[in-house]
């Protein structure tokens, strides 16, 4: 199994604020990587420096092989890199038909008659086929969730990002949400989910790492990891004896 992504120093401040202090980590293909850590620590930040929309101030990030570090986010979108935004940015006057055909012409490039049969492929798959012709601003939050990852996966990437896809749901809707990853991730693509329904992620992925305050402070199997003294000191807030 090849690396798919990898991460070298990646260091990125805003004056004082440094939301990535020296990330170093990589991804294998096929692998399902989650990422936890307390609101501020640097996690969608790191999704902004790996898709090419927040620029490095240090470091290197290399994606199939190849340096893309000073890559903009469209190049890195077409080379297989596609996300979910934690609040979804769909196309509020578009149709959830309309949404996937942009992310499949303008994300995977494909002509007309090969991004419409892309698009109906994932609508089925996300099941949202039958919502193919209502308005995006008209989802609830299940199914707005559910265009993210449809909007995602109709970019074609060999790497699908995920920024807390679970938040807001039921216990119902977070399950069938996590079924649907599951199955995705099953099927071999290459997956990074930062979520805080932390029973979620444990559910897909075989690797956790914790951000905190864009520095990573641990890394490995997540019941491992959830279990560790520093995690639970900084993450969950429970203080532990020395």
């Amino acid at each position: 199994m090849g690396e798919i992504l990898s991460l070298a120093s990646v260091t990125k401040s805003f004056g004082a604020v440094t939301v990535a202090d020296a990330l170093t980590y990589s991804l294998a293909e096929g692998e399902a990587l989650g990422v936890i850590g307390p609101n501020g620590a640097g996690k969608t930040s790191m999704f902004n420096l790996i898709t090419g929309t927040l620029p490095l101030d240090a470091g290197r990030i290399t994606f199939l092989g190849h340096d893309v570090t000073r890559q903009n986010a469209a190049q890195r979108c077409r080379a297989g890199m596609a996300r979910s935004f934690q609040v979804p940015q769909s196309f509020g006057g578009l149709t959830v038909f309309e949404n996937a055909m942009i992310a499949a012409t303008q994300g995977a490039n494909l002509p007309g008659q090969e991004a419409e049969a892309l698009c109906l492929d994932v609508l089925e798959q996300t099941k949202l086929m039958s919502k193919a012709n209502v308005l995006a601003s008209r989802l609830a939050l299940l199914d707005r969730k559910r265009l993210e990852l449809t909007r995602a996966l109709c970019a074609r990437p060999k790497l699908l990002l995920l920024d807390e896809i679970a938040g807001g749901l039921t216990d119902e809707e977070c399950r069938s949400l996590i079924e649907m990853i599951r199955a995705i991730h099953v099927s071999g693509m290459s997956i990074i989910w930062i979520e805080h329904v932390v029973h979620a992620l444990t559910a897909v992925v075989g690797r956790l790492i914790v951000l905190d305050f864009g520095k990573m402070i641990a890394e490995g199997n997540p019941k491992a990891v959830m279990e560790s003294r520093e995690v639970k000191e900084i993450y969950l807030g429970i203080e532990t004896d020395a």
